[in-house]
């Protein structure tokens, strides 16, 4: 492994690997003058309000405006959030995060008239108004949505009153990232050459693939020592993120968390439901994977750490990153000439975070603000992992570029239900590029293997996180608290059932819930 046994400061992080904020804001003082201009516009709303149903230029006039609006507050999100979030304990990012955070839930409140104004336009003359005012059609879709959302729209007051509770719902999300990113220390491991070496959130993976079994074991043991020290922090962080989903679901009039989050992308709850039944009814599958894993390891018993390291003896593909861009490049040329221009822009335009620092945020993302282009964060460590990682995150990356340049703001913005298409092709296409083109028939097993863990990882675990996240809304919906204990039990319930009796199932495993940031997204793993 090409550890270093000291992670860099951010400051010390050469320009050329990060990457260019200066590209929404070339300085955080021009942050802070288009700050004090969209705060003050958002009085402006008052002119439209309790006149929504007075002609279709005022309709859409506040359409407009709100568009322009949310615009500009993405770009100020954006720009603090990727700003904190490569050095998360920054104090100045971290304050610029937080008003950026404000100003949107104050922009909520400020608009917050809007749905239930439309909505008590009576219908022919809403009508009169599209047909008359919808010219392009851009805001067609928005108004769509909200007459979808008639049932779950509550008044002007109350609307305003949720709006306004928005930034203190936000309160264990915020409490969770800062622990995790800014505050959580892990232990040193040593390497295989017996060097001590950091353990970090973008090393971890790393580490676990290790073909040496106790730096394996090692490292999966300190990760869940240092997070099981504070696991009943953790569990009311947890906890308290899931009593805000219901407290916003009950306000809205849904029966459940899970069926106010689904509906936002229009999901039935059969689709969740669906999804948990089809893979377990699928899991002798895992179980013949978890059997061949052991077999291939030569284990006399296969333990939770042992399920990432390659199976395949002899092959270690290491690829530094400029190799990777080439090799990806290469795997998407089906996508055709326009894609890889515009995939080329990404590479060398800087959109790309991919070095470690003190402080990152851990996992991959892409992210960023409409009007500029994507942002892509992750930690490359140079294994074939991570060449997949950066490769589905690109993903992302182009869906959003080719959105962004062909739609309006409130048009462009995609749910997460089909998000993972685009980035999920780019792993499929990577995948047969490097098997069309492996050297030998080990090296291909290794890239079959590679996949099979990526399927694992995908269906089989997302799967597990989302029947994890199902169980435990209900149990808090239905007034059981939800210690660490509870979760903790739960978790590792599930490990049980998902990976079967051929594997050991490390009491260990069971915090791992307390590392996974999404749970702090609401039901956004199932898809």
């Amino acid at each position: 492994m090409d550890h270093e046994n000291i992670i860099r400061k951010r400051v010390d992080v050469p320009v050329a690997y990060t990457w260019a904020t200066e590209d929404i804001f070339p300085s955080d003082e021009a942050w802070e003058a288009e700050f004090c201009r969209v705060k003050g516009e958002l009085s402006s709303y008052e002119r439209f309000r309790g006149h929504l149903g007075d002609s279709a230029k005022m309709l859409y006039g506040c359409l407009q405006f709100d568009e322009e609006v949310g615009a500009a507050i993405d770009k100020l999100y954006g720009y603090a959030h990727l700003r904190s979030d490569v050095d998360t304990g920054n104090p100045v990012y971290q304050k610029l995060l937080g008003r950026a955070a404000s100003l949107y839930s104050e922009a909520s409140a400020a608009s917050s008239f809007l749905t239930s104004e439309i909505l008590a336009i009576p219908a022919e003359r809403l009508s009169g108004f599209r047909r008359e005012g919808a010219g392009d059609g851009s805001f067609e879709r928005t108004l769509d949505v909200i007459l979808r959302e008639r049932d779950h729209t509550r008044s002007p007051e109350v609307e305003r009153l949720l709006a306004d509770a928005m930034e203190v719902a936000d309160g264990p999300s915020q409490i969770f990232k800062m622990f995790n990113n800014a505050d959580t220390k892990f232990p040193a491991v040593k390497n295989e050459q017996g060097e001590e070496t950091a353990l970090t959130h973008g090393r971890y993976v790393t580490f676990l693939e290790s073909r040496v079994r106790r730096v394996r074991r090692d490292a999966f043991l300190a990760m869940y020592e240092t997070f099981g020290r504070h696991r009943n922090t953790l569990a009311a962080a947890f906890a308290a993120n899931v009593k805000q989903a219901y407290f916003y679901a009950k306000a809205r009039n849904f029966p459940s968390a899970r069926a106010y989050y689904l509906a936002d992308a229009n999901v039935p709850e059969t689709v969740y439901d669906t999804l948990v039944d089809t893979v377990r009814e699928s899991m002798p599958l895992m179980f013949r994977y978890v059997a061949l894993r052991k077999r291939m390891l030569g284990v006399e018993e296969l333990h939770m750490y042992d399920l990432y390291t390659p199976i395949v003896p002899d092959v270690s593909l290491h690829i530094p990153y400029e190799e990777a861009k080439e090799l990806i490049l290469k795997a998407l040329k089906p996508m055709g000439e326009e894609y890889l221009a515009a995939f080329r822009k990404g590479l060398d335009g800087r959109w790309i975070d991919f070095m470690e620092n003190e402080g990152k945020r851990s996992g991959a993302y892409c992210s960023g603000p409409y009007g500029v282009h994507p942002y892509v964060l992750m930690s490359y460590q140079s294994t074939l992992d991570n060449v997949f990682t950066l490769a589905h995150e690109m993903g992302h990356a182009m869906h959003s570029w080719f959105s962004n340049e062909n739609q309006t703001f409130s048009n462009a913005q995609y749910k997460i239900f089909v998000a993972e298409v685009a980035s999920t092709c780019n792993e499929c296409l990577l995948n047969h590029y490097l098997l069309e083109h492996a050297k030998d028939k080990s090296e291909r097993a290794f890239i079959l293997n590679h996949f099979l863990d990526g399927f694992k990882g995908t269906v089989f675990r997302q799967t597990m996180f989302a029947e994890f996240e199902k169980l435990a809304h209900e149990k808090s919906q239905d007034g059981e608290v939800l210690t660490a204990d509870v979760l903790c039990g739960l978790y590792g319930g599930l490990n049980k059932d998902y990976f079967g009796d051929g594997i050991v199932i490390d009491e260990e495993i069971a915090m791992e819930w307390a590392r996974i940031p999404h749970f702090y997204t609401p039901f956004y793993v199932y898809q």
